[in-house]
């Protein structure tokens, strides 16, 4: 039996809503239309105000059933006196500014990040920020009982050209930033490389970049299609990040960078090809956003290096607050720090999400990307580059991510009764566990005993124990792992499927 609860991913609603995937479509029209409705019942409770009546933003990225989905939620919004304001194909962060900028009381983003081209999803903004996991519960409790308010007049449906006003504002923000004495082309004499992956992000090269007097010569995959035919939009997939890298490369470029589909996250590429990815793209985001914030906070995802923690305590003199995994739970920690009072103006997951306290803690890979390019640019000034700023960051020789599936059915209790067992078996036998870790256990040890770490976790959703090892010696993962290995083969592990760990050591 089909329970809309199924469709709750973290912040996001996600299904499948296209042809050619593994499971049969489940974000069907009937369901779209209830779930609208749902989230209407949610603006009347939380916004205090009539459905009829309520402005609300509806953008998409590049998925096939985009358009579909958006009539859906029009004929449920349109038919309880609501104005839509259709913005079409726009980036998940630009329907957040919309609610502050058009204005309107709240939007929805059509998208699913970077999950294969068949499965969409939906995501929902009101000026405070993006609605949190209990609010999706709460939408999707009222879709499954039916709830939906009173059908009114007065609903419309009004095309909304917002991304040429949000590109506009990035423009602004790189000529304020850069300073050049031509103040219209601060970018004039740089080459740009980028990837957009066919999906929203195109416009970051020809709208925000290409005016200001960069040359984009090189960027590709800057057309929208929703079969993503060349790779998937993610900063965090190999074969994406292998693609850019040769494009910078090859097009002489001084920078390259790429988004996910919706454009939530960034990742850059240097001019020699090596990516600025993960700790490297936390480093140069925290050394950015520490400037004028002195010994201010960073708050990181669990899984970030050790090098990068010294990098950014020793070398910026700033603060390293490691937290849980999960983009909202980085930028909810980070929040609540600044309302205890202390200084936090960056929030960051390694796979590219990156909140800015002085851009309403909205993870926007668009804005992170423009703030490394102005960064690129007052660097060149001085002779210097985006490489020289992490110079001192060390970096892994090795680092590795296992899964581990847990195949009971109740698979909470059991995830955490072999982290807390393994968190006895650490103390007794005299390993170092990490004080400041707030998820799963984090164990470090020395030179000559595997130089690294390993973190084990709980999966924010799924049934999985992810696995993160990373060494400063070559061969040094092999022996982290096979202390783990050892633990195991003596737990409760019989509901733990850690075949990946074998198969990784061959045994």
């Amino acid at each position: 039996m089909f329970s809309y609860m199924s469709l709750k991913s973290g912040t996001d609603i996600r299904g499948v809503a296209s042809e050619g995937g593994d499971a049969p479509i489940n974000l069907t029209d009937p369901v779209i239309e209830r779930i609208a409705a749902g989230f209407l019942i949610w603006c009347e409770k939380h916004l205090h105000k009539p459905a009829a009546g309520l402005k609300v933003a509806i953008g998409h990225d590049s998925r096939l059933s985009a358009d579909r989905i958006a009539a859906a939620l029009c004929r449920t919004f349109t038919a309880c006196g609501v104005q839509v304001l259709d913005c079409g194909l726009a980036s998940t962060p630009s329907m957040f500014m919309a609610t502050l900028e058009l204005p309107c009381d709240c939007a929805v983003q059509i998208t699913a990040s970077h999950h294969p081209f068949f499965r969409n999803g939906l995501k929902f903004f009101t000026p405070e920020g993006g609605l949190d996991s209990p609010d999706i519960a709460e939408i999707l409790a009222c879709a499954e009982a039916g709830d939906a308010p009173a059908q009114a007049d007065g609903g419309c449906v009004t095309p909304t050209d917002y991304m040429t006003r949000y590109a506009a504002n990035l423009r602004e923000m790189i000529k304020a930033g850069v300073h050049a004495s031509d103040h219209d082309h601060p970018l004039q004499g740089f080459k740009i490389v980028v990837d957009a992956g066919n999906g929203a992000g195109g416009f970051y090269a020809t709208e925000v970049l290409e005016p200001l007097g960069a040359d984009i010569t090189g960027s590709q995959f800057l057309e929208p299609d929703g079969h993503f035919p060349n790779h998937i939009p993610n900063p965090e997939n190999e074969e994406a990040m292998q693609s850019v890298c040769a494009a910078t490369v090859r097009a002489g470029a001084d920078l390259g960078v790429i988004f996910d589909t919706d454009v939530d996250r960034g990742g850059a590429v240097d001019s020699h090809g090596e990516e600025i990815n993960r700790n490297r793209l936390v480093a140069i985001a925290s050394a950015i956003a520490l400037e004028g914030n002195p010994g201010g906070t960073i708050v990181t995802d669990s899984i970030t290096s050790d090098g990068l923690k010294t990098y950014i305590e020793q070398t910026l003199g700033g603060h390293h607050h490691r937290f849980k995994r999960g983009y909202k739970n980085v930028i909810n920690e980070a929040l609540r720090l600044n309302a205890e009072g202390v200084n936090c103006p960056l929030a960051i997951e390694t796979s590219g999400h990156a909140a800015l306290r002085e851009n309403h803690f909205l993870d926007d890979g668009a804005y992170l990307v423009t703030k490394i390019i102005i960064k690129a640019a007052q660097l060149r000034r001085n002779g210097q580059t985006l490489e020289s700023l992490i110079a001192d960051l060390q970096e892994a020789k090795e680092e590795k991510e296992l899964r581990f599936p847990i195949t009971a059915p109740d698979f909470r209790p059991v995830g955490e009764k072999l982290i807390s067992d393994l968190e006895a078996y650490a103390k007794a036998a005299g390993w170092s566990i990490a004080p400041d870790n707030r998820e799963g256990i984090r164990i470090s040890f020395p030179a000559g005993d595997g130089d690294g770490w390993f973190l084990l976790r709980m999966s924010v959703h799924d049934p999985i124990l992810p696995l993160n090892l990373e060494s400063n010696a070559v061969g040094g993962v092999r022996i982290l792992a096979e202390k783990l290995l050892v633990f195991l083969q003596q737990a409760d592990a019989s509901a733990i499927d850690y075949t990946s760990l074998k198969k990784f050591l061959n045994v």
